[in-house]
């Protein structure tokens, strides 16, 4: 049984302060305190967040190491060096070459992208991938993007050869010691702009070689789209200067330039204004789909790709590969589900570890984060391969660290390590109910008494009637929501329903609800899964904008029902 979530109400922020900054900027009251509860208590933060402006982003050369990487790069371009650009098979590292790329060739240097694939090269900048995209020539640079912040060995490999290293990363240093390049280009080494990932990061770097040598004819607001793609995607925290260029490159998304990107918006069926939500949902699981199950370089060749029909042929492959994906993951969902009702109690009560040969180490991490969700427990899904070694992803809630768990269980592991939410492992399959029962200790003796019951963190409590176009006007201007801003959510007490629901693709419930005298219409997606109790309800939701023909409409997003009161 998934767990029972306890609703909790956020405090509300002081009324005269929301009177105030609501009178003196015209806003709506209710967006106002949202935005003072997420911290914003100032005038001059407040307005920053609400209005976010690319001519607030700082001075890329404060990111350590740029200066040094800017120096090489010019050196590469005036020399008409061979360049081969070295990234990663997610979104964050496909968008962070396409973008070098493009910036590179706009300086009239060409360079040759290439990607690992997960189950030949393996993860980051290994001595086969190094093989593989060296092709049996040996370049004057490699630059290593979304990757390499701590491949000590390969950087000496690369070294031996007489292959200068340019690094472009957010991944955490090794307490070890950091590869040996002529520049590492990571904000975990600096004091600011830790929340950048690589996108970010390769934006940084691309303003300061344009502000060191202007190029008349390019723009680099133009390929905000692909920063924005990495920036969401990768689930890095939309804020401060990341909170700029997701906003700026939302709205390029909308009018891109790259043919690419606008054949994957029709395939996807994202239509103007793009909202986060259709690059974490619609574009970024297609861009992942085909680094996932084979090759990401079908990514790579969309992003970079000018002719319309070629992007919507490619943009199709990929559609395809998500679907595949999809039925993959849910296969995989079903068996594990199967697995976790079968373990005995003790196995699962504070943490849950499934594996299985034929389980796609491509989608192990996806299934591991449903799972994780909807238990509310910490989480590992583990696929077996056919010489008996497991590769698993896990994914954690809120209070308990899986580099702990995992360093509990350091005896039973092949190798283990990540971050406190995600986190990866190799486990022999005979070792696996062992590293079950050690990680189920480990978590249980982490937990305190509420860790393992998840809440609903409601932001405010409001009436039907104030919810209205007014109030969505200003509500826009929280946006992006994401990692760091989540979209607010909302609770109405003591609905009624005005007719039975209509189900909508046999899972999802439309309802129009009604309070006070106000009615509004709402979706509950997969609600027809639900316990759902009879009305009258208390409900949990989100607010969209629904434009139909020129009608503009508020509609809810349910997230939770109750029973009032």
């Amino acid at each position: 049984m998934p767990a029972k979530q306890k609703w909790v109400v956020a405090p509300s922020p002081d009324p005269k302060l929301v009177r105030e900054y609501s009178d003196a900027l015209g806003l709506a009251p209710v967006v106002v305190s949202l935005a003072l509860q997420r911290g914003f208590d100032e005038r001059e933060s407040l307005e920053r967040f609400l209005y976010p402006r690319l001519k607030d982003l700082s001075d890329p050369f404060k990111l350590p190491g740029v200066d040094k990487a800017v120096l090489r790069l010019l050196q590469a371009i005036d020399e008409k060096e061979s360049v081969v650009l070295y990234g990663d098979y997610d979104v964050d590292g496909v968008s962070s070459v396409a973008l070098l790329s493009n910036v590179l060739a706009a300086f009239g240097l060409d360079s040759v992208p290439f990607l690992p694939t997960r189950m030949e090269e393996g993860y980051g900048l290994s001595a086969k991938g190094i093989e593989a995209s060296l092709n049996g020539s040996v370049p004057d640079l490699l630059i290593a993007a979304d990757c390499g912040t701590n491949s000590r060995e390969e950087a000496v490999i690369l070294k031996e050869q007489g292959i200068d290293l340019i690094i472009l990363d957010h991944h955490e240093p090794d307490s070890l010691g950091t590869a040996e390049c002529v520049a590492l280009v990571n904000p975990k080494l600096g004091d600011d702009y830790h929340y950048l990932c690589t996108a970010g990061v390769v934006f940084k770097v691309a303003h300061a070689l344009l502000k060191s040598r202007p190029l008349p004819d390019f723009d680099l607001k133009d390929h905000l789209d692909l920063v924005a793609l990495g920036t969401i995607a990768d689930i890095v925290p939309l804020e401060d200067e990341n909170r700029i260029v997701a906003r700026r490159g939302l709205a390029q998304l909308d009018r891109t330039i790259h043919p690419g990107v606008a054949a994957l918006k029709k395939v996807a069926g994202v239509s103007t204004p793009a909202r986060a939500h259709d690059v974490g949902f619609k574009l970024g699981p297609r861009l992942n789909a085909a680094g996932r199950l084979d090759k990401a370089s079908a990514s790579l060749d969309l992003l970079l790709c000018q002719d319309s029909s070629d992007a919507q042929a490619l943009a199709l492959g990929l559609d395809q590969q998500n679907r595949d994906r999809q039925a993959l993951e849910l296969k995989t969902r079903e068996e594990a589900e199967q697995m976790i009702h079968d373990l005995p109690s003790e196995q699962r009560s504070h943490a849950i570890v499934v594996g299985s040969r034929g389980w796609h180490p491509g989608v192990v991490g996806i299934v591991a984060s449903r799972i994780s969700r909807h238990y509310h427990r910490p989480t590992f899904v583990v696929g077996i391969a056919e010489d008996g070694l497991g590769k698993g992803s896990g994914r954690s809630v809120k209070g308990v660290s899986l580099v702990r768990a995992l360093e509990s269980a350091h005896d039973v592991i092949e190798a283990g390590g990540g971050h406190e939410m995600a986190a990866g492992v190799s486990v022999r399959e005979e070792k696996l109910e062992e590293f079950r029962i050690a990680f189920v200790k480990n978590v249980a003796e982490q937990a305190e008494n509420d860790t393992l019951i998840p809440k609903l963190v409601i932001d405010r409590e409001i009436m039907f009637k104030d919810l209205n176009l007014d109030l969505l006007d200003s509500y826009e201007l929280l946006r992006p929501f994401g990692a760091g801003n989540p979209q607010p959510l909302f609770m109405s007490r003591g609905i009624e329903l005005v007719q039975e629901p209509r189900v909508i693709k046999e899972k999802h419930l439309k309802y129009r609800f009604y309070q006070n005298g106000t009615e509004l219409e709402g979706i509950y997606f997969n609600g027809l899964e639900k316990d759902i109790p009879k009305p009258a309800w208390d409900i949990a939701y989100t607010i969209d904008r629904n434009e139909w023909r020129g009608r503009v409409k508020l509609n809810l997003v349910i997230q939770a029902i109750r029973k009032a009161g």
